[in-house]
């Protein structure tokens, strides 16, 4: 046999594999799970509740509308909900032929976001705040999204494909922890480079978890671990920050954020004491929805990365708590889905999407009632940001597809 048609017989043999797929979907397909989706619909309402309280004033001061920041997030909000119901109908398994495109695709965008750039919409390029290129723009229009937040979709689907086709293999180092590590340190580095650390960090954490899940050999694991808990040991608890100049004013700030003089406080402490003043104004119950005062521009990000510390104020302890606890039920049941997944693509599919919202809602809450340095990272389905909410409720969407070929349990 030649190798072109050993290239034909391959190709044939994966077009009726597909086919088989497709069949078994639409012979298996069931309802989406509704638990899921309520618990995802009812943080999106809560969410979009509390962009509209927290934005009002700063909307007005900025925008001379006060509604400006709400009407754009229930947009974006309303295109997410009709592009997640969407998907969720899509047999998963049509993504695997995506992977690929995606990754790269990803990793393109990242590449243009660290070019640099001379304005916001001149050209591609979007230059965020305090000098970070986040954004891309289209030239000539308003519009900009975050690669990151594409990044993130490409890793999940791409690591999805590559470690249900391996299997065996994720345990060699060769095959299975190289090329995904290499992958996963390139989005990383590209992420970082913006600079985005928070958006590195949750990159970084959803790859990881995906390969734990593929089986690596646990060595790699330990290794993994160790080395995180030194890199960690080493930046917030030695003066190894102060010395390389990067990101050690965070430290300082964590360490003691009401500390430092008046200057020093202003340019660097003063978004994490603000959001530890709004959340101690809170107490048990709350001031009221829409009586928060901190909001009237003395909280920054108060629509955005702080607006979990205005949900603290506003519906006090409790209320936040009971938001914490519609998370944590999301993610639960997320990983339960994962578990009962028809098959290992399916599986690592949630995991990857589950790990992500479990992430990011830990640490935007760490960073507001600073238990870890403030890395700007935003709070699934809450905070102001058309992109990132529109790729949630897509990647909601992919679950919804995933469970709707679960089993249904047998009666009796």
């Amino acid at each position: 046999m030649t190798r072109e048609e050993y290239r034909q017989l391959k190709k044939q043999k994966e077009r009726e594999r597909r086919r088989k797929e497709r069949e078994a979907w639409e012979a298996a397909r069931g309802p989406l799970d509704v638990p899921f989706l309520l618990l995802a619909m009812l943080l999106l309402a809560i969410g979009l509740i509390m962009v509209l309280s927290a934005s009002f004033p700063s909307a007005q001061t900025e925008k001379g509308d006060a509604l400006y920041y709400f009407k754009r997030q229930v947009m974006f909000g309303a295109a997410g909900v009709v592009a997640m119901f969407w998907v969720s109908k899509i047999n998963y398994h049509r993504f695997e032929g995506l992977a690929k495109l995606g990754i790269i695709g990803s990793m393109v965008l990242l590449i243009l976001v660290v070019i640099p750039g001379p304005n916001k919409y001149g050209r591609l390029l979007a230059l965020g705040e305090n000098g970070a290129a986040r954004w891309l723009g289209l030239p000539g229009t308003p519009f900009t999204f975050q690669p990151s937040e594409l990044a993130k979709l490409g890793i999940i689907v791409y690591f999805a494909q590559s470690i249900s086709r391996k299997r065996e293999k994720m345990r060699t180092f060769k095959e299975g922890f190289l090329p995904h590590i290499l992958i996963l340190g390139a989005a990383v580095a590209l992420t970082g480079m913006e600079p985005h650390l928070s958006g590195a960090i949750l990159i970084f954490g959803i790859g990881a978890a995906m390969m734990v899940v593929g089986g690596i050999h646990w060595g790699w694991i330990a290794a993994g671990v160790a080395g995180v808990g030194a890199g960690g040991y080493l930046m917030l608890f030695t003066d190894l920050m102060q010395k390389i100049g990067y990101n050690a004013a965070r430290i300082m700030v964590w360490k003691d954020p009401f500390g430092g003089d008046l200057d020093f406080q202003r340019r660097y402490a003063w978004q994490t004491m603000q959001s530890l003043i709004t959340i101690g104004s809170g107490g048990l119950l709350g001031v009221g929805l829409g009586k928060s005062r901190q909001k009237f521009m003395f909280l920054p990000e108060e629509h955005n990365d702080c607006i979990f510390a205005v949900v603290f104020e506003e519906l006090g302890l409790v209320g936040a708590t009971l938001i914490m606890v519609l998370f944590a039920l999301l993610i639960i049941r997320g990983f339960w889905l994962a578990i009962h997944a028809r098959d290992r693509f399916g599986s690592l599919l949630i995991v990857g999407v589950t790990t992500q919202i479990a992430l990011q809602t830990f640490l935007n809450i760490a960073v507001v009632t600073n238990l870890i340095p403030n890395t700007g990272i935003s709070l699934p389905f809450f905070s102001y940001g058309g992109t990132a909410l529109a790729i949630q409720l897509v990647e909601v969407g992919i679950v919804l597809s995933v469970s709707r070929q679960i089993p249904a349990p047998k009666a009796g």
